[in-house]
């Protein structure tokens, strides 16, 4: 072995070469011909696979090696009067914008958006082996990116890029090796993201169950009267929250953001998995601590999304388990505090429930993208209620339940984030050198053993 003087890398084997990818493969940038030239865009003449940010989602799970469809082609005028080029079969392509460092090979003669750096490789690189060596070079992507919320890796960077490259049939024994192996940690990975999407569902179920027929399956029914939520037990209401809730003054505020100290706040991302999780999404803001006082949030609030672009993000709730001293929460979010005839825990449950749902989406509005639901239609919002005797009973049962299986997702998460680094580290090693065949082979029965036993 030798010193790849690639920080990536480490070391390679010792009669192996380290070249920039421009040198062995010739780099194309993509480009859009001007929309202000229809005759360019003629959807009988556009016939040219154009791969573009809209297409990239095809490359995010790194499975997928040869670009699919695309979402637009362009003309043969197109490409004759702008900087794009149809390239051809075999050049991998190599997303630098916004959506950056995923990589693909192009089945076919095409062209991308100048969104992507392509390579047409020569002699000395075979494009299976360069597309593993891109997918290898994740660190040193996120190293040579800039920007904060546009993230960039421009053509100065792209040109300076290298790689590791070993003999010719040695990189066809590599592609080989990883096209051998990898499909079978990738049916590891679909099994694991199957359980935890059906562990996600029976969490969900559960809820449901809970908050709509109570701890007995078999409890005597009676009609509601509510559409969403035909039948209830016999001894439950249903009641709108105004006469289950008090609520704030109006909604939060969201004062200028404050350059240095200042008020505790928080961003909407707060509100998740039926809890407000302030700590890690922190925010200060310019707000008089003396107006701030209506405002402050104490445990056992419930704070309800109001508005977001995502229409099932609007009317989910969560509950203010532990919360500082002198606290405010953002305009968008709605502060409601239960009465004696509800838990709190229990009204989250029920307002992040299907037949909740239901009449959230009926009643939220749109405008410019995003979806709201005003303050005085979620007073309207209608929800099954039980004696308190028993909704004590049913949020133990429930959250003794609810535990069970967030200890099972999170290890099953574990291991799934394990997979993902085994087959991010098994390419890596492929690539530079370091593959040990046995080794590999054993990491892998391992990794499968256990998979399969968490699986039964």
């Amino acid at each position: 072995m030798k010193p790849s003087g690639l920080g990536w890398a480490g070391d390679i084997p010792s009669d192996w070469d380290v070249a920039k990818i421009c040198l062995v493969a010739k780099l194309e940038s993509g480009h859009t011909p001007s929309r202000q030239h229809p005759e360019y865009w003629v959807p009988s003449e556009c016939t040219i696979p154009w791969f573009s940010l809209a297409d990239v989602w095809q490359l995010r799970e790194g499975t997928q090696d040869y670009l699919g469809e695309t979402s637009e082609c362009i003309s043969p005028m197109g490409i004759a009067h702008s900087a794009a080029r149809l390239l051809p079969a075999g050049t991998v392509a190599l997303s630098r914008t916004a959506s950056v460092g995923f990589a693909g090979i192009m089945p076919r003669p095409m062209a991308t958006t100048q969104d992507f750096a392509n390579w047409v490789p020569g002699e000395r690189v075979v494009s299976e082996y360069l597309l593993y060596a891109l997918r290898a070079m994740r660190d040193e992507f996120s190293r040579v990116m800039t920007g904060s919320t546009h993230q960039t890796i421009y053509m100065p960077d792209i040109r300076r890029l290298a790689i590791p490259v070993p003999p010719r049939d040695e990189q066809t024994r590599i592609v080989a090796h990883l096209r051998a192996r990898l499909p079978k940690l990738d049916a590891l990975i679909a099994k694991k993201e199957q359980v935890l999407a059906l562990l996600a569902e029976k969490r969900q179920a559960l809820i449901t169950q809970a908050v709509t027929k109570g701890l007995g399956p078999n409890a005597p029914m009676k009609e509601s009267g509510n559409e969403a939520l035909p039948s209830i037990p016999r001894n439950w209401q249903i009641v709108p929250l105004r006469y289950l809730l008090s609520f704030g003054p109006r909604n939060g505020v969201s004062p200028p953001t404050a350059a240095g100290e200042g008020v505790l706040s928080f961003s909407i991302s707060a509100v998740r998995d039926g809890k407000v999780t302030i700590e890690g999404n922190e925010k200060y803001v310019d707000f008089d601590r003396a107006s701030a006082r209506a405002y402050w949030l104490a445990r056992g609030d419930i704070l309800l999304m109001r508005g977001n672009g995502s229409l099932s993000l609007v009317g989910t709730c969560g509950l203010v388990e532990t919360v500082p001293e002198e606290c405010t929460y953002p305009d968008i979010l709605m502060r409601m505090r239960a009465g004696r005839r509800l838990m709190p825990e229990f009204l989250v449950a029920a307002i992040n429930s299907p037949y909740v749902r239901g009449q959230v989406e009926t009643l939220a509005k749109t405008s410019n993208g995003t979806f709201k639901i005003s303050g005085e239609d979620v007073r309207t919002l209608q929800i099954a209620v039980p004696p308190i005797d028993e909704q004590r009973q049913i949020v133990t049962r429930m959250h003794v339940e609810l535990r069970r299986l967030d200890g099972v997702a999170v290890r099953v998460g574990d291991q799934l984030d394990r997979l993902r680094e085994y087959r991010q580290a098994l390419i890596t090693a492929a690539v530079t050198g370091k593959l040990d065949i046995a080794s590999v082979a054993l990491t892998a029965s391992v990794i499968s053993h256990h998979a399969e036993a968490e699986l039964a």
